[in-house]
């Protein structure tokens, strides 16, 4: 009997002791001998349950922990980061440790290591024999190439290598021509374009032929980069499209070792900068012109005359002309030329001294509202605030038209025929509908009426379609010169 006392005595003891000694370290929790109570770690010689361990003789410096503290050794704890060969459910690790919420350091681009363009010895030339009715002063009037950033071979073909370096992207999935392909006119066949997270963008990829001929220079459907020079890095910093920061971009491409005999052709030096890579980009997409087509071979071969039928159209084709520049009655016919030929292009043979002053260029050189209705997206009014911009869309070139679908800024018509179809009939009357697509908003006349309405028969709106589809330069999709220099 008085030993079993004594024994319990003994346990009672000891508990008491255990008990003031956790008492004492939840207190004074930066005590450089205690150790915490509620997710605290304990040393490789420590055992709880059969063993009494004292305040001062539990730890040390290099053994205790705090509730969220990093340990070291061997010791583990439910809510700390851990080294050597422990583990944490949360925190960061050294050595040998693992974190459950830690960025994985594995390279995105490795699939890329062997990656390399394939470029001839000799530079390819980025300059253009352009025919005379690209060399009037309304069209080269038009360049919005600024004078410090003139396109030059070197930096044309370094921008090329940009443009197709899947590298540019956040995992190495996405180049600038996934969504500007050269068979499609340098744009997307898919109506939003896919992401390098498979995400879509909210509008259809604009054309990128003639971007050079846009008098006011400002990109996109909604005009809000000032430049090409500003446009060209903004899909690399999506969060949708790209994904990129700039100084990643620099990083990565200074780390591709091709990359720095091309800076050095292009800048004189092999320094990397976002504005270096911005000029090179800016300046290949700027040679990117069409100027080959059926329409320019036909335009020369009647010197200007765009009221004379073109020898090298078949005679739909020429309907379909005369539709576009609404020849005979301007009212009553197509209109388009209002919009997309300004500055001139009207029938009747050239004026006295050459050729009129644009019949070259299939651009309209400001926004426009074409009354196509779209609740979700206010364009240039979205940027600006302004109302009176709300459903005001740049149009990108009709040159190459064919090859570019689908159309309209939210690439809801699929076909030529459809866009036509539009035109002719199904203009709506929205609140900042351009004067020209009102009835008497033909030139000088007051734009206060009803949306027009061609009423173009079935025959004259296919042969509309055909007059569009003259104004294709096959040549781009093949010209070595905008080609994918990665292509094996």
């Amino acid at each position: 009997m008085i030993t079993r006392r004594l024994t319990t005595m003994t346990l009672l003891t000891s508990c008491l002791l255990l008990a003031q000694g956790c008492l004492f370290n939840a207190e004074d929790p930066e005590d450089d001998n205690s150790t915490v109570g509620e997710n605290n770690a304990t040393s490789n010689n420590m055992t709880t349950g059969n063993n009494a361990t004292s305040a001062n003789n539990m730890t040390s410096a290099n053994n205790a922990t705090s509730a969220n503290n990093a340990t070291s050794n061997n010791m583990t704890a439910a809510n700390n980061a851990t080294s050597n060969n422990a583990t944490s459910a949360n925190n960061a690790t050294s050595n040998n440790m693992t974190a459950g919420n830690n960025t994985s350091t594995e390279d995105p681009i490795a699939h890329l290591a062997d990656v390399r363009p394939t470029l001839p010895n000799t530079l390819l030339d980025y300059s253009h024999d352009l025919p005379a009715h690209f060399q009037v002063a309304a069209v080269q009037n038009a360049d919005n190439t600024p004078a410090n950033n003139q396109v030059t071979d070197a930096g044309a073909t370094l921008g090329r290598v940009l443009f197709y370096d899947k590298r540019m992207s956040q995992n190495g999935t996405i180049a600038c021509a996934s969504c500007h392909i050269a068979g499609d006119g340098f744009t997307d066949p898919a109506q939003f374009s896919e992401g390098f997270e498979e995400g879509l963008t909210g509008r259809n990829s604009m054309p990128l032929i003639n971007v050079a001929y846009y008098a006011n220079g400002r990109m996109f459907w909604d005009e809000r980069a000032n430049t090409l020079e500003d446009q060209v890095l903004m899909p690399i910093q999506d969060d949708v499209e790209m994904g990129m920061t700039l100084e990643e971009l620099v990083t990565r491409i200074e780390a591709a070792d091709y990359y720095a005999p091309l800076f050095e052709d292009a800048f004189g030096d092999s320094q990397v900068t976002t504005d270096r890579i911005s000029r090179a980009l800016a300046q290949f997409v700027r040679s990117i012109v069409s100027y080959r087509s059926p329409w320019d071979e036909g335009i020369a071969a009647v010197d200007g005359n765009i009221g004379m039928d073109f020898p090298n159209y078949t005679a739909e084709e020429n309907l379909g002309k005369q539709i576009f520049f609404g020849m005979d009655d301007p009212d009553a016919r197509g209109r388009c030329s209002a919009c997309h030929m300004p500055n001139g292009a009207g029938p009747g043979g050239p004026p006295p001294g050459g050729m009129r002053e644009n019949v070259a260029l299939f651009q309209t050189f400001r926004p426009t509202d074409n009354g196509l209705p779209d609740a979700t997206d206010d364009g240039i009014g979205g940027v600006t605030m302004n109302a009176n911009q709300v459903g005001v869309f740049k149009s990108s070139t009709l040159r190459n038209i064919a090859q570019t679908a689908p159309y309209m800024h939210d690439g809801s018509l699929q076909t030529l025929e459809e866009v036509v179809n539009f035109y002719n009939m199904g203009i709506q009357d929205t609140p900042n509908l351009d004067p020209i697509l009102r009835t008497g908003g033909g030139p000088g006349g007051p734009g206060g009426g009803a949306p027009i309405q061609m009423n173009l028969t079935g025959p004259e709106r296919a042969a509309l379609v055909a007059f569009l589809e003259t104004l294709t330069d096959e040549t781009l999709a093949t010209d070595e010169r905008f080609s994918d220099p990665f292509d094996e």
